[in-house]
């Protein structure tokens, strides 16, 4: 016979206790049990080294939210750091030496802490180079390609039972592809992860003002001078759901601005499948390879969905929305349209050239003519009244004559661009023009580089100087003007480095004034892009002012609030 007993019913506690409290209690009634405490873990903690394009910029948040999310401290330099995150750019020469000048104060960090790890990812990382890389960079331990970050998390052993509940997916996921018989990157997965971590909140943010918004990952073009095809592997768009629900959140958030990003973010969609709610969609490319748009959502379709996004006051809830970077293939009617519909959308655009002359872009692969490029740019003109405009130049790429060079000059006169971000050609191992004769003299790009960055900068005194008296909007988005990104321009995978004055050229005189009592220096844009320098109480941050621009200087605006 099966004796049987009277259930107990367990205590239920209404609220846990709090476990660190309660051993510090019983520690502090009896000191002989603090042997028999468990030993903290401690995680690495962790420095992000962000060099290049505002997709790198993305690409690092969201590898800095993954070690977060693992328990992983952010260091505040790379001399107290356990993890040392480098993502690199190699879209010019100089970019990629900084990195390999380094090496030697790596080994002499490594020194000091043999527990250090070196993580090397970005443009820099090339699957045709994997068993290359180590030489190049000998301080490093773990190499990930772009589509491989991912797995930094599970790559660095972080993602064990003992470490605090985070992002973890398998191993390997991230894929090749092959690209004119040539292995490469895919960024098959990519939409995918960023949806994941975004849903786990591991994305750190380094702004609270303005967001960066990954859309496609990737190119297709054909630009023979660029290595991104061959490092982020071809166009893969992420669904137009996941990319609306980001932005939603990044409103809900309290985000001013969000820029949409993709090395050519104005091709968005078109590897995504048919849908019946997008039937009315139906642009195609007249220049460059034809693309199947049919019924796909693009890049209008999105801004206008974004766009839609309210807050009770009926107004878009995101109030700024940009997007980079642009190509002249993808410009379409209907892209302009929206950008002069969408009430967020702001007046600016980056639409790299790279030549003013038709022979060096067939030579660069760009697929369109000069006359093609102004013919968008005239359409840009009427549909938006006073867009500010930017572009992207080489000079001294492969075979370009005086007279070339000189076409190009005439470009910037005719169009009279607010900013042009300029580089002087290096080739870059594996990419088509490592192939042909770099035959312009170092000395000519140089000349060349100096006198084009001098006439622009006069084309862009003359054009801040229109702004001078008028009143304007300004999204104060820092204070105490930081030194920024190193090699920082405004696009993804094209050869954009940051404004420059030219050799022996002057500061920029539109530098902010002493605050006054209670004032700090702060600085923020207009909805054209425009750079403008005020003082103010740095709870100014994250706000919009209105202020009155009382000086101009080529590269930026001085204003007063009024």
């Amino acid at each position: 016979m099966i004796e049987t007993r009277p259930a107990r019913a367990l205590p239920v506690l209404d609220a846990q206790p709090d476990a660190s409290a309660a051993r510090e209690s019983l520690h502090a009634l009896d000191g002989r049990l603090a042997e028999f405490r468990p030993e903290e873990v401690r995680r690495p903690s962790f420095f992000v080294w962000t060099l290049g394009c505002q997709m790198n910029k993305s690409d690092s948040e969201e590898m800095a939210g993954r070690l977060l999310a693992a328990g992983c401290p952010e260091a505040a330099s790379p001399d107290e750091a356990d993890i040392l995150v480098i993502n690199t750019c190699a879209i010019r020469e100089t970019a990629e030496a900084k990195v390999v000048g380094r090496q030697g104060r790596l080994a002499q960090l490594k020194g000091g802490n043999p527990a250090l790890r070196v993580v090397l990812t970005g443009c820099a990382v090339r699957e045709l180079d994997r068993t290359r890389l180590p030489r190049r960079y000998p301080a490093v331990d773990l190499f990930l390609r772009p589509d491989e970050e991912p797995e930094i998390v599970d790559r660095l052993g972080l993602a064990s039972a003992q470490a605090p509940i985070g992002i973890a997916i398998d191993v390997h996921t991230a894929r090749t592809t092959v690209v004119n018989r040539t292995v490469v990157s895919a960024a098959d997965m990519l939409p995918a992860t960023r949806a994941d971590a975004v849903a786990a909140g591991a994305v750190h943010r380094a702004s609270p003002v303005s967001a960066w918004l990954p859309i496609v990952y990737g190119c297709d073009k054909t630009c023979t001078y660029c290595i991104v095809p061959f490092t982020r592997g071809p166009e893969r768009s992420r669904p137009f759901d996941d990319v609306i629900a980001e932005a939603r959140a990044l409103a809900a958030a309290g985000y001013r601005e969000v820029t949409l990003l993709g090395q050519n973010v104005n091709s968005y969609g078109h590897d995504l499948p048919a849908e019946p709610r997008f039937d009315h969609v139906r642009p195609e490319r007249t220049t460059g390879r034809r693309i199947e748009r049919a019924a796909r959502p693009d890049l209008a379709e999105l801004l206008r969905a974004i766009d839609a996004i309210e807050g009770p006051d009926g107004r878009p809830a995101l109030p700024r929305l940009r997007f980079l970077t642009s190509h002249p293939w993808d410009l379409s009617d209907r892209l302009i349209e929206a950008l002069a519909g969408a009430r967020s959308v702001c007046e600016h655009l980056h639409l790299p050239v790279q030549s003013g002359d038709d022979a060096v872009l067939r030579r660069m692969g760009r697929q369109y003519t000069i006359a093609h490029y102004l013919d968008r740019i005239r359409a840009l003109r009427d549909a938006v009244p006073g867009i500010a405009l930017s572009t992207d130049v080489i000079v001294g790429f492969c075979g370009e004559s005086d007279a070339q060079y000189e076409a190009t000059l005439d470009l910037l006169r005719e169009v009279r661009f607010d900013q042009v971000f300029a580089a002087a050609f290096s080739p870059r191992p594996g990419t088509p023009a490592w192939h042909l004769p770099d035959d312009v003299p170092a000395g000519t790009k140089r000349e060349r580089l100096n006198g084009l960055l001098a006439l622009q900068e006069e084309i862009s005194l003359d054009r801040n100087r229109e702004w001078l008296g008028r009143h304007v909007e300004v999204l104060v988005d820092q204070s105490a003007m930081s030194a920024g990104h190193e090699h920082d321009g405004p696009a993804g995978g094209s050869t954009e480095v940051g404004v420059q004055a030219p050799e022996g050229g002057a500061a920029d005189p539109a530098a902010p004034l002493a605050p006054g009592p209670g004032e700090v220096r702060l600085a923020g844009r207009t909805r054209e892009g425009k750079l403008v320098h005020l003082a103010g109480p740095e709870t100014l941050v994250g706000t919009f002012v209105t202020a009155r621009i009382v000086h101009a200087g080529p590269f930026s605006l001085r204003g007063v609030r009024t």
